[in-house]
């Protein structure tokens, strides 16, 4: 299971991110997505635990919390969606 954690602080890192998750477990991977133009932070990220146990009780604490000035939604990722454009299928004309 991954952690959605979003209504991120632009300031905020990997580091100050698993500095609260450790809090509930060990913290086995972080991404923070940028926007491909601007290089900047997009505002939410994805934290991955060790165990599912630890994941659960990081949302109960965390989802609604205040942290960094921003009331955060923390929850469970939902499965990524491909949405890639350029899937069209060419029509043949004879």
């Amino acid at each position: 299971m991954t952690i959605y954690v979003g209504n991120l602080s632009y300031r905020a890192t990997e580091a100050d991110l698993k500095a609260v998750f450790a809090d509930y477990g060990e913290v086995v991977r972080i991404v923070l997505p940028t926007d491909r133009e601007t290089g900047r932070m997009r505002g939410f990220a994805f934290v991955e635990m060790s165990e599912d146990a630890q994941e659960d009780a990081a949302i109960t604490e965390l989802d609604g919390a205040e942290w960094m000035g921003r009331q955060l939604k923390v929850n469970k990722a939902k499965p990524r969606e491909d949405n890639r454009r350029g899937s069209w299928t060419k029509k043949q004309y004879s």
